[in-house]
């Protein structure tokens, strides 16, 4: 028959095996999710830069070159996008494997 101690030691065993089990569930969802939000704030930071080049070619065109309104909304953009870049710490978790993924896409990219 097993003593008093070898049942409590068991227990407490059982008991530390079943909340390192949990917390590794648990941190491995956290981490999931975490990089789950950095892959969309980075894609979020790409789509901004874009609409703000976008803008900026609009607004340098003889048509609209001085246009106070696309000049507005030109500046807008940059902030927008310098506020953004205050995250660039979440989204570059995942930036590393992005950035190669690119650069697998369009080799000429990387001599420019």
């Amino acid at each position: 028959m097993m003593s008093r101690l070898e049942i409590i030691l068991i227990a407490i065993t059982i008991l530390s095996l079943g909340a390192n089990i949990f917390f590794f569930v648990y941190t491995r969802a956290i981490l999931a999710r975490l990089l789950f939000i950095s892959e969309e704030l980075g894609d979020f930071q790409d789509m901004v830069d874009n609409f703000a080049k976008h803008t900026k070619s609009v607004y340098e065109m003889d048509s609209f070159y001085g246009d106070q309104t696309l000049q507005a909304l030109l500046e807008h953009a940059a902030s927008f996008n310098e506020q953004l870049e205050t995250f660039e710490w979440v989204y570059s978790l995942t930036e590393e494997k992005t950035t190669q993924e690119h650069n697998f896409d369009d080799p000429e990219e990387d001599e420019a």
